[in-house]
């Protein structure tokens, strides 16, 4: 707590220091490397932690810190500077007209299957398509695979772990609850644990979809979930990552967006299926 406290003070004694080239430059930094347009209102964030940041390596401002960051590209450090301005507001089923879409759609595609959860946080939203899978398929854990990425680092631990406090699945009805979920117990009081059976249709990487290298093969994908993400792109860059979705779908594929996003006018090689899906034309 101590430790806390002195890093808080830390970086409120850093504010009067915090300029408007500091804040541009910040802005920069974060956009190069992970394409996120910085938000307004973040002064507050960028105080607090990076000035937290730079007194845990000894430097003596945000600007030091920033200079560390750009001297060391492969550094771990860059992992907490891009999870300080990630947004992982997720829930099992959210936006629930896509997984009766995924329900509909996957019995008409041949095995093998792979789906991606392109923007995967903490793992709600592809442990919710696992489920769809076994509910609406025969033997998926034979021959369907579910790619779960995130360019946060500490989200994707959670997603790995699988385990929930309770309040997280109060919608899920009771049959879910039973089939894919074990209550905890003792310690665990209060939380839950995805069941291994559901789990082992998951691999989870970190992925920057900024970084085309480090993206599934073409032609690999049936299904691509990247909802409410794209929003936090600039137009340039939402247009690269549409077109390169559409590559790695196979022909036929489905891309599922977030329900404020609409791409429709900005690329010809998706064609809008229904309310926020865009299929790649077979």
């Amino acid at each position: 707590m101590d430790n806390e406290l002195n890093s808080l003070s830390y970086a409120q004694a850093t504010s009067s220091s915090l300029s408007a080239h500091t804040l541009k430059r910040v802005a920069n930094v974060l956009h190069q490397r992970s394409g996120i347009v910085l938000g307004d209102h973040k002064e507050d964030t960028i105080r607090r932690y990076l000035g937290a940041f730079a007194k845990d390596l000894d430097l003596d401002s945000i600007d030091a810190y920033l200079d560390y960051l750009q001297r060391h590209p492969d550094s771990t450090e860059w992992s907490r500077f891009v999870n300080v301005f990630t947004i992982n507001h997720t829930a099992f089923f959210r936006e629930q007209h896509h997984f009766k879409v995924l329900a509909e759609y996957l019995p008409t595609r041949e095995k093998p299957i792979h789906m991606w959860s392109a923007a995967a946080s903490t793992g709600e939203e592809a442990y919710s398509m696992a489920m769809v899978a076994y509910e609406s398929m025969q033997q998926p854990q034979f021959g369907v695979r579910i790619l779960a990425s995130d360019i946060d680092t500490d989200a994707i631990k959670v997603a790995v772990k699988g385990v929930y406090r309770k309040e997280r699945v109060d919608t899920l009805s009771i049959q879910r609850l039973r089939r894919f979920f074990q209550r905890g117990t003792g310690t665990n009081q209060g939380m839950v644990r995805v069941k291994d059976s559901l789990k082992q249709l998951l691999d989870f990487q970190v992925i920057n979809l900024i970084d085309a290298t480090q993206w599934p093969e073409k032609n690999t994908m049936d299904v691509i979930f990247c909802r409410n993400t794209l929003i936090y792109f600039d137009r340039t860059t939402q247009i690269k990552l549409l077109e390169r979705f559409a590559k790695v779908l196979k022909p036929g594929g489905l891309l599922f967006v977030g329900h404020s996003e609409n791409f429709s006018f900005m690329t010809s090689v998706l064609r809008l299926r229904g309310q926020t899906v865009y299929e790649r034309p077979a």
